[in-house]
């Protein structure tokens, strides 16, 4: 008499949460296309810097590239911030399911547009329209993960003894909207403010997990 056989976890169609364990192959394959996606937008920064050949002042060229350059910093910071984030959540999971799944594609979708909205913010550094879009772009980052950290907290796909991670980063993650919200209106009056503000972030992201990290 034959064996019957469990239906195949299939994450994508659904179906109930299983044990990164026991699907081993699935849960790989979903961390190593998010580190491919944050490569890949990673690299797509350094596109945003180009000079043209044969000047014969290059010194000028250079400095007429200076909102290039610091464009291409704050994403490259702000996307290694993310990366390292996302990778200390996805080694907390335990387990994880068709619904965490669609999150993280939704969140990598932000992530995959931040090239294009870092060389918008370069290339018109000094329009309003250009910082505003930049800074929806990264509320909608920072909104997707919150989204994906808030629903695997609440259906329990987080390890017990890892449950710190998501006291310190959802938290984070809403003060980081919150810049970024701030900096809109900002940005119609001054859009150097408004840049100058996300600067503010990474020392309020410490500033929070200091003050969260004693009570875990």
């Amino acid at each position: 008499m034959a064996e019957s056989k469990a239906p195949r976890f299939d994450p994508v169609a659904g179906g109930h949460a299983r044990h990164r364990d026991e699907a081993e192959v699935e849960f790989n394959r979903i961390v190593a296309f998010s580190d491919g996606v944050f490569a890949i937008a990673i690299t797509l920064l350094v596109l945003g810097l180009t000079v043209p050949p044969h000047l014969s002042h290059l010194r000028r060229a250079l400095l007429n590239n200076q909102d290039d350059f610091i464009a291409y910093a704050i994403s490259f910071a702000v996307l290694g911030r993310y990366w390292l984030a996302h990778h200390r959540f996805f080694s907390s999971l335990e387990r994880f399911d068709g619904r965490l799944m669609t999150l993280n594609l939704l969140y990598l979708a932000c992530i995959a547009l931040v090239p294009f909205t870092s060389q918008v913010l370069g290339d018109y550094a000094s329009h309003t329209e250009a910082v505003v879009l930049y800074a929806v772009n990264m509320i909608a980052v920072s909104s997707t993960f919150y989204v994906q950290l808030i629903y695997s907290a609440r259906t329990g796909l987080v390890r017990p003894e890892a449950r710190s991670v998501e006291r310190q980063n959802a938290p984070v993650n809403l003060v980081v909207v919150g810049v970024f919200a701030l900096s809109i209106p900002v940005a119609f009056l001054s859009p150097l403010a408004a840049t100058l503000m996300w600067l503010t972030i990474f020392f309020i992201r410490r500033w929070v997990t200091a003050r969260i990290v004693p009570s875990s």
